[in-house]
């Protein structure tokens, strides 16, 4: 489980073959408490297990399912990587409750400047789109935003500069891919509706139980 506050940017080193899939190695800064093997991070919004450790740089094991559901695959040397350690219990929520459960692929449209903000509307399918709410929350490649607009094909949030500077996100451009995950609430709340069963309440237990602990979507 991660907050979609990024700890830091990376960059990706280089891929290598891997039984079933890719290897990506990642060269990044050293990390407080140092990273440690099997551990969880959110690599651009997907919950990935670090294989190997090596000095600054750490490698991640990806298997088909997530080169088919993410955008990591076709990331090139020297590409930017949003990196979030896993939260652990007791920490401080500063963003939302983000999986790293990459629900799609979505396709930024425009990057409009605002004042000193950026406005960044994405295209994405239906699918996503129905998962979404006006004002609601929204992992953009595991940057935790806010919806500010909403239509049948597409959504808007808002960049201020702390996010530009601080994130990989900053460094977007219209045609880029990007990683989406939409509001966990919110997918709970919509299953509810559509089963017509009665609430059930959402604890940690039931995350623990759910499979969303230290590890994630697909490789995490």
């Amino acid at each position: 489980m991660f907050t979609g506050l990024i700890q830091q940017i990376g960059a990706l080193s280089r891929h290598e073959t891997a039984a079933g899939g890719l290897r990506l190695v990642i060269a990044g800064t050293p990390w407080n408490p140092p990273l440690t093997l099997g551990e969880s991070m959110a690599v651009n919004g997907a919950c990935l297990t670090l294989a190997q450790i090596q000095g600054k740089n750490f490698a991640c094991d990806i298997l088909q399912e997530t080169l088919d559901r993410t955008t990591l695959g076709g990331k090139r040397p020297g590409a930017a990587l949003n990196l979030e350690r896993a939260l652990r219990l007791g920490e401080a929520l500063g963003g939302h409750l983000v999986t790293g459960h990459v629900d799609g692929i979505g396709t930024v449209n425009r990057r409009q400047a605002k004042g000193r903000d950026w406005i960044l509307r994405v295209t994405c399918g239906t699918e996503l789109l129905r998962g979404m709410v006006l004002k609601g929350s929204i992992a953009i490649d595991g940057v935790s935003l806010t919806i500010a607009e909403l239509d049948r094909h597409s959504f808007s949030v808002a960049l201020i500069p702390f996010t530009c500077e601080h994130t990989a996100l900053g460094k977007l451009k219209a045609g880029d891919a990007v990683n989406l995950e939409t509001d966990l609430i919110g997918k709970h709340v919509r299953r509810t509706m559509e089963t017509g069963q009665a609430p059930i309440p959402l604890t940690w237990d039931r995350l623990r139980d759910a499979g969303f602990g230290a590890t994630g979507f697909g490789d995490g």
